[in-house]
């Protein structure tokens, strides 16, 4: 008898989906939805783990729960990065491009003298 649908399977789907398309604002609102993803999957997972032969979406909230530990870790590494290139050419260097690639040459040829 498997007709029931877990309550936070669709939630947790569309939020591992938004957690990889909104890895590149900053980093920040990825991380976010990715960890509210994991904590909705971890209450789902109790539900199922209760009574198994009940639910029939539970690979729909594993892809979920994949999509958002992806999108956690690339905006991690997008946050990361940011923090690099902000320690190395500042936030001027980050908002004027022109800036940025006159750092970047004067580092470059700083390392290779």
């Amino acid at each position: 008898m498997r007709d029931s649908k877990l309550p936070y399977a669709t939630a947790v789907l569309v939020l591992g989906i938004s957690s990889i398309a909104l890895c590149c604002c900053y980093g920040v609102p990825g991380i976010l939805t990715g960890i509210i993803a994991l904590f909705l999957y971890r209450r789902d997972k109790r539900i199922y783990q209760k009574d198994k032969e009940k639910y029939n979406n539970f690979d729909s909230l594993k892809t979920g729960r994949t999509l958002s530990i992806i999108g956690m870790s690339m905006s991690s590494l997008y946050l990361l990065y940011l923090l690099f290139a902000y320690s190395m050419v500042g936030e001027a260097g980050l908002s004027n491009p022109s800036l940025l690639l006159k750092k970047i040459e004067k580092t470059y040829k700083k390392n290779n003298s």
